[in-house]
């Protein structure tokens, strides 16, 4: 799924909490400390070629460290009504939606 757009994060190694995981995915991939909110929302997306994902979308308000990009193409802070306008990951395109209609934040 090359060059579509994405929310960083990723797996959750055992033993860890989804905010631990996401926690220490931030600063693999964006080097910065950030400190994790409340839970948005939880999509379960089923591919049509096989395959599934369980995907948790917390808030993140604050965090420490200049944003270095370490391992995406691209990183970009956008608004979030202009979201729509980018190609994501078919899994995130509903919350993509609703963030944009300002029905989770």
């Amino acid at each position: 799924m090359a060059l579509l757009w994405e929310f960083p994060g990723g797996k959750i190694e055992p033993g860890e909490s989804p905010q631990q995981a996401l926690v220490r995915e931030l600063s693999e991939e964006l080097g910065i400390q950030a400190e994790i909110g409340p839970a948005i929302t939880r999509i379960r997306h089923n591919y049509r070629h096989g395959g599934a994902v369980d995907l948790q979308f917390f808030r993140v308000r604050q965090f420490t460290g200049e944003i270095v990009n370490q391992i995406y193409q691209q990183v970009r802070w956008v608004k979030l009504r202009d979201l729509p306008s980018y190609e994501f990951l078919a899994a995130d395109r509903g919350l993509i939606r609703d963030l944009a209609a300002g029905k989770l934040l």
